[in-house]
């Protein structure tokens, strides 16, 4: 008799919290009807036990629900990310780049004064 959980891999993008890191997984599929490839990715809360953090790509196993919005556990780290990754803080929170906020000179309008 076998295990009927599933199993999932994905990127660490958040571990902020207590025991719960956010877990980025990625999938591709054709569509069915135009053919074309479509890049579908979600976020789960996974409870974590080893210590992952972000940039860690982790085996993700399906479980009991743990709380409201978590019902997913680390399996296993399959890579750890790099110290100088986390370190220097490359590691993309949920695939949006850390950006410098421009210098912007605020400029009144004509009819302000």
């Amino acid at each position: 008799m076998g295990n009927n959980r599933r199993r999932m891999s994905g990127v660490v993008t958040r571990a902020k919290m207590q025991k719960t890191v956010t877990v980025q997984v990625d999938r591709s599929y054709r569509h069915p009807l135009y053919g074309k490839v479509v890049h579908a990715r979600k976020l789960f809360l996974v409870h974590d036990e080893l210590g992952c953090r972000p940039g860690d790509i982790v085996q993700i196993l399906e479980s009991r629900p743990i709380s409201a919005r978590k019902r997913w556990v680390v399996e296993t780290i399959l890579r750890r990310a790099s110290e100088e990754q986390v370190v220097a803080g490359s590691v993309v929170e949920a695939g949006v780049p850390d950006l410098e906020p421009a210098e912007v000179e605020v400029v009144p309008a004509e009819g302000e004064a």
